[in-house]
């Protein structure tokens, strides 16, 4: 068996050793990657904006207190002030990334719109910025050993606390991230 060559819909795991800050303990979903570079939403790190704050600044009204309270997440550090919605919907809105037949990231007002009307989809998470990768950069940190890789996993996405994410991830590998040294060498 071979590794696929591009790794959208695939979780990148960091591994301890990693040492950008942004994404230490990050486990980010790839929504895209081609020979043009990869762009993912980190999706266990949570930011000091509810989506209330979100849905207010947009002046889209809302009478769903849980929604309001949800956590924004921290989608990476490109564009922060940009907001992305990771969704299982198999619906099409204004401006939707299909990532696979299950799961797609939408940018549109519209799908906030649904959301806080009570008919967005079932399953979804918002966060503010992405992370980006130009063309062979993402390759380059893949043969540095910086990330392990995983097929995504919607329990992982949707069902799992934040702080539970990254270490479950790196389960479906069989890898325990507390095994692995938090720093790196060359020999």
């Amino acid at each position: 068996m071979h590794a696929p060559r591009f790794l959208a819909d695939h979780f990148l795991i960091a591994v301890p050793a990693m040492d950008d800050p942004n994404f230490a303990r990050g486990l980010t979903l790839l929504c895209q990657h081609d020979e043009a570079g990869a762009m993912g939403l980190l999706v266990n790190r949570v930011s000091d904006y509810c989506l209330g704050d979100v849905l207010r600044q947009m002046k889209i009204e809302t009478d769903d207190a849980a929604l309001a309270a949800q956590p924004v997440l921290i989608g990476g550090p490109v564009q922060p002030e940009r907001g992305f919605v990771l969704h299982d919907d198999g619906r099409d809105w204004v401006s939707t990334l299909r990532i696979n037949d299950r799961l797609a990231v939408t940018t549109s007002r519209d799908i906030l719109e649904a959301m806080a009307r009570g008919e967005g989809p079932e399953h979804a998470l918002v966060a503010l910025g992405y992370a980006g990768w130009t063309a062979g950069q993402l390759e380059a940190e893949l043969a540095e050993n910086v990330w392990l890789t995983v097929p995504a996993d919607r329990d992982i996405l949707f069902s799992l606390p934040l702080e539970r994410r990254w270490q479950a991830a790196a389960e479906r590998l069989g890898v325990d991230l507390g095994r692995l040294a938090d720093y790196s060498g060359r020999a």
